[in-house]
């Protein structure tokens, strides 16, 4: 009977154990990000001490473009990152390396995520105007993505969008402010800095914004590996858009600091509230599987549940 009350004892420790490993853990998550608006909440997590309180280690790593990032990745060198399900549905098309957790921001009606600007003293002022003119995207990932699917929406077809790859945002603002891209695709709110210099707005993805979003994603392995790390992390990033979206004034300086949002921008845009916890539905996964296919970055079938997991999610 003693014998039998220990190993109970036992594996009664070893369960807690496994329960509370974030608050003890000495793994740090790597995490890369973009100079984008939507890596806000990762700055205020840290800043405000949510990942310490949450018992875990998190190293944000910053970089200038979708593909340094994804090198990254490949590598091993990080454990999650921010990017969108087009970038997801490519990295896994020859087998599941990394899962979307979380939506890092979406589009909604009143808030664009991309805007497609026409370059000063274009003569570009209407989506018409941009038929067969090179638009400026980051090739293969969701701003490519928004571009075709908006200006098809709004009356394009394929054969008359044409697009030319910049890969960096800062390239495509001194091309665009140059004059030597005549139009691209740029985030906001550089698109609405972008626009008081002179740029003119052709379209926005508030007109299909299920198409325009951000997410966070981490790799297999660490999902495995480090579980009750990632859901911490979530918990973290959570405290931090409710913070965010009850107190956005408070956090202006912080975006300057980290280059999120230019200097001159501030006090001409409203930050849009940030998405509470969820992940991409499967109409918006099945739709970029579509277009993905459709431009030879994915051959076959990938199925929703090997791309995207909500069980990470705080309840």
């Amino acid at each position: 009977m003693a014998k039998r009350l220990i190993l109970l004892l036992i594996a009664l420790s070893l369960a807690l154990a496994g329960c509370t490993r974030a608050a003890s853990s000495e793994k740090t998550l790597r995490i890369a990000v973009l100079p984008v608006l939507d890596s806000l909440p990762l700055y205020v997590a840290q800043a405000n001490g949510y990942f310490e309180d949450e018992g875990i280690k998190v190293e944000l790593v910053p970089v200038g473009s979708a593909p340094e990032r994804d090198q990254l990745m490949q590598s091993g060198q990080i454990d999650g990152m921010l990017n969108e399900v087009v970038t997801t549905l490519t990295y896994n098309r020859d087998g599941a390396k990394i899962k979307i957790v979380r939506f890092a921001r979406v589009a909604t009606a009143d808030y664009p995520v991309f805007r497609i600007l026409a370059a000063k003293d274009s003569g570009i002022a209407s989506v018409a105007d941009l038929k067969g003119v090179e638009i400026g995207v980051s090739e293969g990932t969701v701003i490519e993505y928004m571009a075709d699917r908006v200006l098809q929406n709004a009356g394009l077809s394929a054969d008359e969008i044409a697009k030319i790859g910049v890969p960096k945002i800062a390239d495509r603002t001194a091309l665009l402010e140059s004059g030597q891209l005549k139009a691209a695709v740029m985030p906001d709110p550089l698109a609405s800095l972008l626009m008081q210099k002179g740029a003119t707005l052709v379209i926005d993805d508030t007109t299909l914004p299920e198409v325009s979003n951000s997410v966070y994603s981490f790799s297999v392995e660490t999902l495995k590996q480090y579980p009750q790390e990632v859901k911490a992390f979530l918990r973290a990033v959570e405290r931090a858009v409710t913070e965010i979206n009850q107190n956005k004034d408070a956090y202006t300086n912080l975006m300057v600091e980290q280059k999120l949002v230019p200097e001159a921008a501030v006090g001409h845009y409203a930050i849009p509230d940030f998405p509470t916890a969820s992940v991409p539905s499967q109409a918006q996964f099945d739709d970029a599987l579509a277009w993905a296919q459709g431009k030879g970055l994915v051959q076959g079938a990938l199925q929703y549940q090997d791309n995207i997991d909500s069980g990470y999610l705080p309840k």
